[in-house]
């Protein structure tokens, strides 16, 4: 290959084939018109959710495909219901219990202002020092991904520097 063919092919889009990306947000379409008139659509997301959860369709992206709805959404709504635990991802909330170390953490994540986001980092340091000062590597690790988090949060939210605030840190360890 060329050069200039490795560029072309680097500038063209690069596209994430998911498996549902594709398909109708619709109703079943194997359902018949007798099974489709006795299901009676909820009115909001959250209902049709826990509807679907409820009615056996356990699978998180089946529901996402039905709802047209983001996987972190759907997993929200299922854990407060407490239909679902141990989902986690980037945008689900740290008050819940993700491993042995998520109850040092709880709560310490906010980034509203830089202030909250410098308090914050004070007590992500302070555990990862507490770690630290163990030997409990994994315990560091676990601050270290609460303020990975905190970066990825307030820099998808528009906040740069609340997000430069968990970079800084990140950096110095």
């Amino acid at each position: 290959m060329t050069t200039e063919e490795m560029i072309e092919e680097q500038s063209r889009p690069l596209f994430l084939e998911l498996e549902y990306a594709e398909e109708p947000t619709t109703r079943n379409l194997e359902e018949t018109p007798d099974e489709a008139e006795a299901i009676e659509e909820p009115r909001s997301k959250k209902e049709q959710i826990i509807a679907l959860y409820e009615s056996g369709v356990t699978d998180i992206a089946q529901i996402v495909r039905r709802v047209a709805a983001r996987p972190s959404y759907v997993a929200q709504v299922l854990q407060s219901a407490n239909l679902i635990t141990g989902y986690f991802d980037l945008y689900t909330t740290t008050a819940r219990e993700q491993n042995v170390y998520s109850r040092f953490f709880r709560n310490a994540l906010s980034f509203k202002t830089i202030e909250a986001a410098r308090e914050s980092i004070k007590r992500i340091d302070r555990l990862y020092n507490y770690f630290e000062r163990l030997g409990d590597r994994a315990g560091q690790h676990q601050a270290m991904v609460l303020a990975l988090t905190g970066k990825n949060r307030a820099r998808w939210s528009g906040k740069e520097e609340e997000s430069k605030v968990f970079s800084e840190w990140l950096a110095a360890h």
